[in-house]
């Protein structure tokens, strides 16, 4: 459905800059785009694979175990539905690490495949239980302690002082990863009350 929707929007803005005569900015608008995206693309995989480096490092000297150890509590509570020695929680416990890191695009693997485990683990396969409910909730809240990929389009945009929202991302995932826990505990003890 999104994707007709951005064809749409496409298709409305090309017509529209033909039936005005701009298509001439069209046709920048297009070159510019992709020369951005090169750039920027070019940005993020130079810092991507700086990150997931130090993260194989982390990992490789025991550090990530480490964090997992301080984030297993928090995890059987946030998901106590879920078998303490599951698959699904060394996944949810990569995603929420590579979240920290601010490594979106590195956490997204992980999640997709708890999510799978999660499925697994489902008795009702055609809706989510609350245990996946509960990891998109986090992941997309997600705290932040190094915002990796926005410091990295700041650099490539040449920001003077590109680390300077370490402190207010890390405030504001701080505070949306309270407000979707609350609120999922809020609908959990809801369903529990209903039920």
């Amino acid at each position: 459905m999104v994707n007709w929707i951005w064809f749409l929007l496409i298709l409305f803005g090309i017509i529209t800059a033909g039936v005005t005569g701009n298509i001439e900015v069209v046709n920048k608008a297009i070159f510019e785009g992709a020369k951005s995206g090169v750039t920027i693309s070019f940005g993020l995989i130079s810092i991507l694979t700086l990150w997931l480096g130090i993260m194989k490092i982390a990992e490789e000297a025991g550090m990530l175990r480490q964090i997992g150890r301080l984030l297993r509590p928090l995890v059987g509570f946030l998901f106590p539905d879920i078998p303490k020695d599951h698959v699904a929680i060394g996944y949810i416990i990569s995603n929420m690490t590579a979240n920290i890191f601010g490594l979106g695009n590195a956490a997204t693997p992980m999640g997709i495949k708890a999510m799978k485990e999660l499925q697994k683990l489902n008795p009702h396969k055609d809706r989510a239980t609350a245990s996946m409910s509960t990891l998109l909730a986090i992941n997309t809240s997600s705290i932040t302690l190094v915002p990796t990929i926005v410091i990295s389009i700041r650099i490539t945009y040449n920001s003077a002082n590109p680390t300077e929202i370490v402190g207010t991302t890390m405030i504001a995932t701080i505070f949306s990863t309270a407000a979707a826990i609350l609120l999922d505990r809020w609908y959990r003890f809801k369903n529990i009350k209903n039920k």
